[in-house]
């Protein structure tokens, strides 16, 4: 449901309560707010949200804020009254691990986030709170959120220099640290299987791309026409070899956001900047399949992929659609339920072992902002590795 008034579309996301509402403005950009009840803004969390208004954090903001100003209904607090331990007790109720009762049953028949989503819940409260000391509301918390720990060796690591000696900030409400879990990578033979049961020469392409893109599922749905450049020798002059560039658009009618926005343009009638990624012949054999034998002529959007059934037939694909299709294809194939990401999974582990566990190169090729998330991730010894099992045996004495 949508509703326009002063040059804005306002799109209702939640219903119910406090829900998160998308504010789509005439020139492109999208801002995210929460209202309460009675549709109006709550100012408290307006103001909170407009600090990270086009940062890429403000719809995850958006959405963590709204289900603990939920908790705070349902408990009967408000938020000139909310304690410390209050702040704890929501984050137990969420998945925490905290050393106390918890009150009443909290999101009843919905999981528990996971260490990375409470480490966002507890960067979200603490900054939506201190911005209401800020305003002079609740001062008496900040003592208790404006904390500073000492550098941790992941924080000496991201210095240049590799002996940082200040303190930095720290959030009391932050999960533990936990290391990474060894990522889920794909069936072998999988890409095979999924594409001779695919159902049509797009589904075998999108299988392609995320096979041997290692394209983020929003990257995927979010690109556009003029961004491919599979031709060697492109006039972009950017990358010789075919390539295609991943650009961040605000407002896609699928929904697609890529992760990362690098700037971009089109000069000349060619596209310029963005995230440049490699393609493989097999990509551009498969998009060539795609794009002469099923994409709708005259289609004014441009995005590469559509629906091709329906009463949105021809319109741009949502990363909803690509998900469910890898997911039937994948049962017909007799793997199970197969997840998009977990084609860059193993394209990633792919690659940094073709590379000799060269970060820079996985980095690269995956377009991750850090080498330490391919590390933290990724670089994992290989049990099956011959080197590896040499020196377990010479250990032994076999």
């Amino acid at each position: 449901m949508s509703v326009e008034f002063g040059g804005i579309v306002v799109l209702r996301l939640v219903v119910g309560g406090y829900r998160v509402q998308e504010v789509r403005h005439r020139d492109g950009t999208i801002a995210f707010t929460i209202v309460g009840p009675d549709g109006r803004v709550h100012p408290e969390a307006e103001r909170f949200l407009a600090r990270y208004a086009g940062a890429g954090t403000d719809r995850t903001y958006a959405f963590l804020l709204v289900d603990h100003l939920r908790w705070l209904e349902c408990e009967g607090l408000v938020l000139g009254s909310v304690s410390f331990r209050d702040l704890q007790r929501y984050m137990g109720a969420v998945g925490a691990k905290v050393p106390m009762p918890l009150g009443s049953p909290w999101r009843v028949g919905k999981r528990p986030y996971g260490n990375s989503a409470l480490s966002s819940a507890a960067a979200c409260l603490k900054g939506f709170y201190l911005s209401l000391t800020d305003a002079g509301v609740n001062t008496g918390l900040r003592d208790r959120l404006d904390v500073q720990r000492l550098p941790s060796q992941r924080d000496r690591d991201r210095a240049l220099l590799g002996h940082l000696t200040t303190v930095l900030p720290g959030n009391p409400l932050a999960p533990a640290p936990m290391r990474r879990r060894h990522p889920k990578m794909l069936p072998d033979g999988a890409r095979a299987l999924m594409v001779e049961s695919a159902a049509s020469a797009r589904d075998r392409m999108v299988i392609d791309w995320l096979a041997d893109g290692g394209l983020r599922i929003g990257e995927l749905c979010g690109l556009h026409l003029v961004d491919l450049h599979l031709r060697e020798g492109a006039a972009c002059a950017q990358c010789r070899s075919p390539h295609l560039h991943v650009c961040h658009r605000p407002g896609l009618p699928n929904g697609a956001r890529a992760k990362r926005k690098h700037p971009w343009s089109v000069q000349d009638g060619v596209l310029v900047g963005g995230l440049i990624r490699r393609v493989s012949p097999a990509m551009v054999h498969s998009y060539f399949a795609y794009i002469t034998g099923e994409y709708p002529r005259g289609a004014a959007h441009g995005v590469l992929l559509v629906q091709q059934h329906g009463p949105g037939a021809g319109l741009p694909w949502t990363p909803e659609g690509v998900r469910g299709m890898i997911a039937r294809t994948g049962e017909r194939a007799g793997l199970g339920r197969i997840k998009p990401h977990a084609f860059r999974h193993s394209f990633a582990t792919a690659v940094l072992d073709a590379s000799g566990g060269n970060l820079v190169v996985t980095r690269e090729a995956g377009g991750w902002a850090s080498t330490a998330t391919v590390d933290a991730v990724y670089a994992h010894a290989d049990v099956h590795d011959p080197v590896f099992d040499r020196a377990l045996r010479t250990v032994w004495g076999e």
